[in-house]
Order: structure tokens, then sequence, then C-alpha cells
């Protein structure tokens, strides 16, 4: 049987007892049914599994004692940042969800003149809030013990400003080459996606100002989750780990 591995939010010490963190404690023994007895591995994003044995369990309580701890070397040599123009209903969270499967270290949303989207305020956080949760059970569910970050919101303008010694990617259906003409001398990369009705002129001279290099998948027209989750896929066969 599969133990469960589950993320808690804390120093976990092999030997020492645990209370495990609300979230935690209610996955495991409201949503879970998992009684004394049994194991579980935790994980806190330092790139370890914990694994624990039960001590006691409730629906909102759970103590265990932690065994032992191993190196999980599951990350991808390939380090990956995504900006993704913030899409519509539920396409963002299937986005993030699967671009952390595959391997994204950090992921920034970001707004563009065709996003669509209307986040600010108390709203945008919690999103980025629901978010992050959609990246901690995406690691449970893939096996990564190293938790990507859901950078702050910012504009699309800001984004490609940043300093980083990354190669910058741009998705175009004009380039001259795809990702197997690239070179990445870093092992990093940028890779942009827009919203669903493209980016604007003004918007793709102004990452071309800004160093971005365009590559293109192919003759047919992505949707933006697709083009992103397919970009990725790509970039980890070729300088990844997916093969």
């Amino acid at each position: 049987m599969r133990v469960p591995r589950i993320y808690q939010d804390s120093d976990i010490n092999v030997g020492a007892a645990l209370m495990l963190d609300a979230e935690a404690a209610g996955h495991v023994g409201r949503v879970l049914r998992m009684t004394s007895g049994e194991q579980l591995q935790l994980f806190n994003g330092d790139g370890h599994n914990y694994l624990c044995d039960i001590v006691s369990a409730s629906k909102k309580n759970v103590e265990v004692q932690v065994l032992s701890s191993s190196s999980n070397d599951s990350e991808s040599p390939l380090k990956l940042h995504l900006g993704q123009v913030i899409s519509r209903g539920d396409r963002m969270d299937f986005t993030i969800q699967k671009s952390v499967e595959l391997g994204v270290n950090t992921i920034t949303p970001l707004f563009s003149e065709r996003c669509g989207v209307k986040l600010s305020g108390e709203r945008l956080e919690k999103k980025i809030q629901q978010w992050q949760k959609i990246v901690v059970s995406a690691c449970e569910q893939s096996g990564r013990s190293v938790v990507p970050q859901i950078r702050p919101a910012m504009q699309l303008s800001d984004w490609c400003a940043q300093s980083t010694d990354a190669v910058k990617l741009n998705l175009h259906p004009r380039a001259s080459h795809g990702v197997n003409g690239l070179s990445l001398p870093t092992g990093k990369a940028r890779l942009l996606i827009g919203p669903e009705g493209g980016l604007s002129a003004e918007e793709i001279l102004m990452t071309e100002q800004h160093q971005f290099t365009e590559i293109q998948l192919g003759p047919r027209v992505l949707r933006t989750e697709t083009a992103a989750l397919t970009t990725i896929s790509a970039l980890q066969l070729k300088f990844g780990d997916l093969g």
C-alpha cells in the first residue's frame, strides 16, 4: 500500500514527536481517516522525505513520531520560472497544478492588456493563497519535496524587465526555431505564456526589447494552458529529466 505524502509547514526532526498543523491533521484524520499505528511520509520543502508513525489521530489533531529522513532527488536539473498571464475559470488552477507536476520551480501570475481577469486587493491575495495550496497538493501527488513558489502577481511589463541570468522565452508563431534550437548555458529559463487572446503587438515588441527569445511549437494554435504545458514538457525533454 502506498504511504500517503503530507506537507507539514514546520521543522521536522528525526526522533521527535510532532503535532501536525491544522491543514495536515485535517487531511490525515478527516479525509484519509488514518489511525494510530499507520505510517505516512511528511515533507516541508527542504528536499527531504520524513517517514513517520502515527501515535494518535482524531479529525482535528494528529501526533506522529518521526522515524527517519531521506533525501528526495526528484528535482529537475532545469530551473524553470513560468510567467503565466492569468487565465479565466479553472484554467489557471489546471496550469499551475500540471506545471508543478512537470517540474516548474517558480510561477508568477501576470496581468496583460488582454488578460480578461480582474483581481486586486483581498480577492487577489486569496487567489494567490489558493494557488499555493494547489502547488502543495501537486507536490504531494507527484512526489516532489521542494515546494515551488507562487510569487505575487504583477504586470507583464514589470516581469519582463526584471534582471535575470535565465534565458527568456516567448512563444511566437513566426519564430525561426523551436525548443530544439535553443541553448541554455545557465540551465535556467523564464517562460512567458500569454492570455487566451495572445499578447498585443506592443507587448510583443516589449518582449523583444527585453531580449526574449521567440520560439514556436508547430503549425497549430494552442490554448494558453496547452501552450504552457507543451512548452514545459518540451523544455524538460531537452534540458531536464523527462525522457
